[in-house]
């Protein structure tokens, strides 16, 4: 029987509903998660393990995209500017809500070029110790450094970023005086301890465990105010000695601002679906990282906010600014 025009239109509606509905399903294609790191460091490590875990959640690959320079800025430049759709995504922490501002002067974007998703991650940082500089303990890392100011170098992962932060933090609260030598990630900068070129950092636990195992680094203490459940045998810094010091290092996840509501509520709740399986906390705990999913986007948003705040006013303690 030959249709007429009027079941063809009725027939070409069909089909255009369709495919607009299999359009408007997400995801329909891979994600990508960038970040500011290269591999090897704990914003790299934390990426794969998230990573794998979402794409099994969403049933899409899950790319990581390492753009690391510019103390992360160059990766988070790269999300701002692209296309709001869900489909890339960052993974960052407590200096994307006003650290990057503060710290360099030309930036293209600001927190509010964000939308934050969900935290992922917190975690102290290590403070480490090379094997050769003989620094067994707190005590022996001031005593050093007050009898030849400027003489210890440490190393970080970047200007401006927490593991800077954290030695800037230490520094004035133990009143003294050292050297920094900044490098562009975690392995970069935990393997210059290994190998004497500095003799201390404060290392994101991931970053610098393989040059513990190795033997050529050693663990001195945790930077968080209490004891971490997931290194209970460290004490912390504050309890070696330099008293009212605390800092911890977290990872979350982000999108462009624009991103449609309801895939921000879908990201974050296949996010935290991932982060309570059994199985993907003790990979992180075997990394030295606790998974810390948000209770919402808002609780996150808050949290992020709070944490950007007291990054900007280390910086200002640090005297950092780059151009």
């Amino acid at each position: 029987m030959l249709w007429n025009m009027k079941h063809l239109v009725a027939f070409a509606a069909i089909c255009v509903a369709a495919t607009a509905s299999a359009q408007d399903v997400f995801p329909s294609k891979p994600l990508r998660i960038v970040i500011g790191f290269p591999p090897g460091g704990a914003a790299d490590t934390i990426a794969r393990i998230y990573g794998d875990a979402l794409s099994k959640e969403l049933k899409q690959p899950v790319i990581i995209d390492n753009r690391p320079g510019a103390g992360t800025t160059i990766a988070a430049d790269f999300v701002a500017k692209s296309a709001p759709d869900g489909y890339t995504l960052y993974i960052g922490g407590a200096s994307l809500m006003g650290g990057d501002n503060a710290l360099y002067k030309k930036l293209r974007y600001t927190s509010a070029d964000f939308a934050p998703i969900s935290q992922l991650t917190t975690a102290p940082l290590l403070l480490v110790a090379g094997k050769s500089s003989n620094i067994k303990n707190v005590a022996d890392l001031v005593q050093k450094a007050k009898q030849q100011p400027g003489s210890l170098n440490y190393s970080s992962s970047g200007n401006g970023v927490i593991t800077h932060l954290a030695a800037v933090h230490f520094a004035k609260l133990a009143g003294i005086t050292m050297t920094h030598v900044p490098y562009k990630g975690g392995a970069q900068s935990a393997q210059a301890v290994a190998a004497g070129d500095a003799q201390i950092t404060f290392a994101t636990p991931a970053s610098v465990q393989p040059m513990i195992d190795a033997g050529k680094a050693v663990p001195i203490a945790v930077t968080s105010a209490k004891r971490s459940p997931v290194m209970p045998n460290y004490p912390t810094v504050a309890e070696s000695g330099v008293t009212g010091y605390g800092i911890s290092n977290w990872y979350g996840l982000f999108a462009p601002t624009g991103t449609p509501q309801n895939i921000i509520n879908q990201l974050f709740a296949a996010t935290t679906k991932v982060l309570v399986d059994a199985a993907l906390q003790k990979q992180l705990a075997a990394r030295g990282e606790e998974a810390a999913p948000s209770k919402s986007t808002n609780d996150f948003k808050a949290f992020a906010m709070r944490e950007g705040k007291l990054d900007v006013d280390l910086i200002a303690q640090s005297g950092a600014r780059i151009d």
